[in-house]
């Protein structure tokens, strides 16, 4: 069906998209009484982001922090099934007595992309933008039997998607640094410093980030590379669990230099 709709459109494959014309936000918070709670790979499952931020809310009536912050890693959009209702969320008010922050991740990032660049970008659909489009009410099939006064699809997406939910998604840092422990959405790139680490390893690395040290002396806690349960390997900690597939939507608990799943 997606072929058939790039035919309709008359557009074309993926291309990489352009890299952004800055770097995105590092923020440094300091650990000392402060709390977060990372949460992995949302991929569109707001039922499940909000069941996340209920556990966090009760886990932390015993944690003795003042400073609260709930920490998504990106991957806030794609696959799953409501992806307008995952970004209207996070861009709201967080739990009372909580800090919310997200992170940029690939998926979000190549959502900025079709939406910057719709020709060059279509790859996005089959990447799980169809889902996403369709969580705003665009139906791909019913556009390609109708293509007479639809205009493009770029168009029609632009007008739909709230300007909100795009400048939310601009707006998201690249990375977390908390005291030794560092939160990005996919990795870093071994032995770089940490200040010369490229935001597109950070949103999109691998390997070989998973099988090697990083060598920064640091503890990444990351999503991007999906697991049947959260992985503790040295000096990292994954919790994409595949929530868009499985249901199970990981959050991790960090304060006062130890870490735990939290529920």
């Amino acid at each position: 069906m997606l072929t058939a709709v790039r035919s309709l459109f008359g557009l074309g494959t993926k291309s990489e998209p352009a890299p952004p014309a800055s770097r995105r936000e590092r923020i440094e918070i300091d650990p000392k009484d402060t709390v977060i709670y990372a949460i992995g790979d949302v991929h569109g499952c707001f039922a499940e982001l909000k069941a996340a931020e209920q556990r966090i809310v009760a886990d932390a009536a015993d944690i003795a922090a003042k400073r609260r912050i709930i920490l998504c890693l990106g991957d806030l959009v794609d696959r799953g099934p409501q992806s307008a209702d995952v970004l209207d969320h996070l861009a709201g008010p967080p739990p009372r007595g909580f800090e919310r922050l997200s992170l940029c991740g690939n998926h979000d990032e190549t959502f900025l992309a079709f939406i910057d660049d719709p020709h060059a970008n279509m790859g996005w659909l089959d990447f799980g933008g169809e889902q996403t489009l369709e969580s705003y009410g665009i139906d791909l099939l019913r556009l390609a039997r109708h293509r007479g006064g639809t205009g493009g699809l770029g168009e029609i997406a632009r007008a739909t998607v709230p300007e909100a939910h795009v400048e939310f998604l601009r707006s998201l840092p690249v990375a977390v640094r908390f005291g030794d422990v560092l939160f990005v959405h996919a990795g870093v790139r071994p032995g770089v410093p940490l200040d010369a680490q490229d935001d597109d390893d950070l949103m999109w690395i691998r390997e070989p980030f998973v099988s090697q040290p990083n060598g920064l002396g640091l503890t990444v806690v990351h999503g991007h590379t999906p697991a049947n349960e959260p992985v503790f390997a040295p000096g990292r900690i994954g919790i994409d669990t595949g929530a868009f597939a499985t249901g199970r939507l990981t959050a991790l608990r960090v304060f006062d230099g130890r870490a735990a799943i939290v529920g």
